[in-house]
């Protein structure tokens, strides 16, 4: 027979293991993120939200019910022995009945009426339903720059985690190059869940924690990281039923407390620009998330716990309201100037005193060389530091159209003929996805228009860059 303290015992020890259940299923629903996905079809099903909106959500009419109509023969009239109070009791009732009736009926013509204003409404807003979703549907086939980018924000959206945490991300839609931009918000270390156990010491009579260990939850911690990118991955290829992304770059955002300063952090720790037609190959059912990232060829710290921030392969430009399109226009040295539309010996020249400025504090020398237009070198840039210094070309590039792979094959070419440590190219428009696959494992930078953008308002100039205007100016000065 148990003691009421060995009962006690007994019932805290199981609540330690109920506790502990818990700690370990929400910890697995946390770690449970790129299998779910791979369970269903992504995409927005025209046919099915269409069926929804055509369907019924009016109740039906309800009539109010008559009462019975009085008769004489009533047995309540009978109970009463005289005959005119018999007659009284009944034309009294009857009167009763036929004013109630009457109010009735009024009151049931009105709840048609109102049914049918009601059904004339519904109708008219299930049309205007059906007629969004189609102009919706006929802009995203055609791809449409913010339809594109509508469409893959639906995707995400509707695509919950098993735990129930939000998905917190900003999109852009590159149209020349088919490359969406994701920048995806992720986790801090401290959001997650420690505890892997909970005990119950009799001594003390206290329930205790026990976490993981730190190598442990550091290894858990940087696979919800790598499934989270390749989840994202998946989703928007799988719902590109048009054809609407060549390649996505995935950005992964991480807001944090910076333990030396106690202030707020916010850096891009994983970052990986992947083809469609390659990612698309891949057995994500039979995958390692952090191999196949870096089979990628992502970018991040080998321990992403530590939080280490990195340059983006792609970022979203957030920094100029005057952008004309999502990477259309770029920095301003005179607001009535189109930098697209220069002349490219002017634009070369920009572009050189651009760097001159960018590296010369540093106590960089920046050597100018001849404006060619043949595609060589339009400058170089000599860094004296003994460990990361070295050599740097630079090409410039005033194009309208997509940059191909073929420029930036020449850039690296030029780099190693130079024997330079790395090649930057700048162009006001864009690079295609081979491009940015070319230069990923290489010590190349390839700015584009926002880049551009960004560097010549840090060193205070204005002008902008307009791909259709220039293309407009260009051709009538064919």
């Amino acid at each position: 027979m148990t003691t009421p303290s060995d009962e006690n015992e007994f019932d805290n020890a199981g609540v330690a293991r109920w506790r502990t259940q818990q700690f370990q299923d929400r910890l697995q629903q946390t770690r449970n993120i790129l299998a779910p996905a791979l369970q269903s079809k992504h995409g927005i099903d025209w046919e099915r939200i269409t069926r929804d909106c055509s369907a019924n959500k009016l109740g039906e009419l309800v009539y109010l019910k008559y009462p019975p109509e009085p008769q004489r023969s009533d047995a309540k009239y009978g109970s009463l022995n005289d005959a005119t109070l018999r007659e009284y009791a009944f034309v009294r009732d009857y009167e009763i009945w036929a004013k109630t009736v009457k109010q009735i009926e009024n009151e049931n013509q009105c709840r048609y009426d109102q049914h049918v204003v009601l059904i004339e409404q519904w109708s008219g807003e299930v049309a205007k339903q059906i007629s969004q979703i189609q102009a919706f549907k006929t802009n995203y086939e055609s791809l449409d720059v913010d339809y594109v980018k509508q469409y893959c924000k639906l995707v995400l959206t509707f695509s919950k985690f098993s735990d129930g945490s939000p998905r917190e991300f900003d999109l852009e839609y590159i149209p020349e190059s088919r490359i969406l931009i994701v920048d995806h918000s992720l986790p801090a270390p401290d959001d997650l869940i420690r505890v892997k156990e909970v005990k119950y010491v009799k001594a003390t009579n206290e329930f205790v924690e026990v976490l993981l260990s730190g190598t442990a939850f550091n290894q858990i911690y940087d696979d919800i990281l790598y499934q989270t990118c390749l989840r994202t991955l998946h989703e928007l290829f799988d719902a590109d039923a048009v054809g609407a992304l060549s390649a996505v770059v995935f950005n992964g955002w991480v807001e944090s407390v910076d333990k030396a300063t106690g202030r707020e952090a916010k850096g891009c720790v994983i970052s990986v620009h992947v083809k469609k037609e390659e990612f698309q190959k891949i057995n994500l059912a039979r995958v390692d998330a952090k191999a196949c990232f870096k089979a990628l060829k992502g970018i991040g710290s080998s321990t992403l716990h530590s939080l280490t921030p990195i340059a983006p392969v792609l970022k979203i430009n957030r920094e100029d309201s005057r952008f004309v399109a999502s990477h259309g226009v770029v920095g301003q040295l005179d607001e009535r100037s189109n930098l697209a539309a220069m002349d490219w010996e002017d634009f070369e020249h920009l572009i050189r005193e651009l760097f001159e400025q960018e590296f010369s504090k540093s106590g960089s020398e920046v050597k100018v060389t001849q404006a060619s237009r043949d595609g060589g070198v339009d400058a170089v840039i000599f860094d004296p530091d003994p460990i990361h210094g070295g050599k740097t070309v630079v090409q410039a590039k005033r194009y309208t159209n997509t940059v191909g792979v073929a420029a930036v094959r020449e850039l690296y070419g030029t780099v190693l003929n130079e024997g330079a440590m790395k090649g930057i190219l700048v162009t006001t428009a864009d690079y295609g996805p081979d491009a940015y696959e070319f230069a990923a494992d290489k010590p190349l930078v390839l700015l584009n228009g926002g880049n551009l953008l960004s560097l010549l308002e840090k060193h205070g100039h204005k002008s902008k860059i307009d791909i259709h205007e220039a293309k407009r100016i260009l051709g009538e000065r064919v």
